[in-house]
Parts: structure tokens; C-alpha cells; sequence
């Protein structure tokens, strides 16, 4: 990550939601909750944490949320155009965003160091070395 250049520039597919991540995240994590691979049409999620003032948005974004198994609430922001996922949030912690880094225009910081529930991992994903591992949420 100390090579990147920041802000970097992200957009939804339609291009009706742009940001700027101005810094980079506090950390990189993929998830492989049942939900998420719901989410992601794929094995895992992957969601870049950030402090909620590194990042500036401009567009319409709609929301929508659940009751995650924790009791909290899983918040989302999305293009009510096009549907692609910016960010999720805490309510209880307003001071950070969960970003979906997939669609910056430099993916170069999307290293997970994280992977959650992996007791609800596709068997077929090898979870690389050197990283940090939790069964569910820690």
C-alpha cells in the first residue's frame, strides 16, 4: 500500500455514485458469511474499513439493512440505479465505513489480511498463509 497514490477514485457500474478515498483503510478483510457470498455472487466479500472522513461521496445512494447475528444492525449503501454496493455501516459506530473497495480505479490496496467466518467458507477457497483467521465475527 506504500507505493499508492491517494485519493483514488471509485464509481458504482453506472457511474451515478463516485468517491474519493483519500487515505488508505485501517485494514482489508474478506468475509465468508453466508450473506456476503450472497452479496458478492461469490466465495467471499471483501470490505475495506476506513475512518468516515477518508472518503468523499457525490451522487444518490439509497439504503438498506438487517439484523446480523450479532443483534446489530448491518447497514448498506447502494446506486439505486445500477444496485452496486459503495458501503455498509454500523449505526452503533458512526466514526467508520465498511467500503467495497472492488470498484476503485486502483484495486492495488485489495489485500486482505482478515478473513471472518470462515467457518462458512466455500471448501473449495484456500485461505492464503500469514493471515489473520476467525471463525465468525470477531
Amino acid at each position: 500500500m506504500s507505493n499508492t497514490e491517494y485519493p483514488i477514485k471509485g464509481s458504482c457500474q453506472c457511474g451515478g455514485v463516485q468517491y474519493e478515498l483519500l487515505e488508505p483503510p485501517l485494514f482489508v478483510a474478506a468475509c465468508h458469511c453466508k450473506e456476503c457470498q450472497k452479496l458478492s455472487t461469490s466465495a467471499f466479500s471483501i470490505t475495506a474499513m476506513i475512518n468516515v472522513d477518508s472518503v468523499k461521496f457525490q451522487g444518490e445512494m439509497k439504503s438498506w439493512s438487517r439484523v446480523a447475528d450479532s443483534g446489530n444492525t448491518s447497514g448498506a449503501m447502494f446506486c439505486p440505479r445500477c444496485g452496486n454496493r459503495i458501503y455498509h455501516f454500523d449505526p452503533n459506530e458512526p466514526s467508520k465505513l465498511k467500503l467495497k473497495p472492488s470498484n476503485l480505479s486502483d484495486t492495488s490496496i485489495i489485500n486482505p489480511t482478515i478473513h471472518v467466518w470462515i467457518s462458512e467458507k466455500q471448501d473449495w477457497y484456500q485461505i492464503p498463509d500469514g493471515v489473520k483467521v476467525f471463525d465468525r465475527q470477531p
